[in-house]
């Protein structure tokens, strides 16, 4: 299971948000391509970028620190925020980003969404975030009335390689992921899953590792990895590559059923 790093973007900076809350954001870093580095240097195979500027207006908006980014590192980095057309798509990933993220537009304009997936086969990645159940749009300000497994069951018919999934209550709290709607949605499709939100511990991490042969194959870690919380280097070694190695001796495996 991969662990990536997030790195969200805000005026040009690394911030982390509590619960999708643009009011409540904390500045981590002013210069975020240094910031990918040290990830790197501890040996994340891949990174997970966010145009929260972007989110919120609809376009790119940070893509000076998006291209920094991909030039400073040599590992695939995903980045979503604002892709909303064909020209933004495109945009990313001609400055060196591997796979485009769509939030929106999953919902807005589903045709869209497959003609990008014929276009650019195995770049596009669908981002799932919900609110009890239900997809949230347009930079998490505003909640639809479709659910999230039945939007993830019609982007992999449309030919998405993977789905990341965001629980917006959990997210940036360190409240721990959501397993049960991971579970869920997991058994209802067949891409891979990645998980998003909540995560605050190497244990955690150990309990999303547990859905791995369910097809969760990757987790996002934002805050944890900011705060101190989770070590990248301990968590790479106690849960990758899919493999349990370094496991806390007073773990307790009945939590994870």
């Amino acid at each position: 299971m991969d662990v990536i790093p997030a790195i969200d973007l805000l005026e040009g900076r690394c911030v982390r948000l509590y619960q999708g809350d643009y009011e409540r954001s904390q500045v981590f870093s002013e210069n975020p391509a240094d910031v990918a580095k040290q990830w790197v240097d501890q040996g994340a195979a891949r990174l997970h970028v966010v145009d929260l500027d972007g989110a919120k207006a609809g376009k790119v908006v940070n893509l000076g620190a998006i291209e920094a980014i991909a030039q400073a590192v040599s590992v695939p980095i995903q980045v979503g925020g604002g892709l909303r057309d064909k020209a933004s798509v495109k945009q990313v990933l001609n400055i060196g980003v591997q796979r485009a993220i769509l939030g929106t537009i999953a919902v807005e304009q589903p045709q869209l969404v497959q003609q990008l997936c014929q276009e650019f086969p195995e770049q596009i990645i669908i981002g799932i975030d919900a609110r009890n159940g239900l997809v949230a749009t347009r930079g998490w300000l505003e909640t639809s009335e479709v659910l999230a497994t039945q939007l993830a069951v019609q982007m992999q018919e449309l030919g998405a390689a993977a789905i990341i999934y965001t629980d917006i209550h959990r997210d940036g709290t360190l409240a721990g992921p959501n397993l049960e709607a991971l579970r869920e949605l997991a058994a209802t499709i067949s891409i891979p899953v990645i998980a998003s939100g909540g995560v605050s511990s190497v244990t955690d991490l150990l309990s999303l590792l547990a859905l791995e042969p369910q097809g969760v194959t990757g987790v996002i870690v934002g805050r944890a990895l900011y705060t101190g919380d989770i070590d990248l280097k301990e968590a790479l070694r106690a849960i990758g590559p899919g493999r349990i190695q370094d496991i806390p001796p007073n773990l307790d495996f009945s939590t994870f059923a």
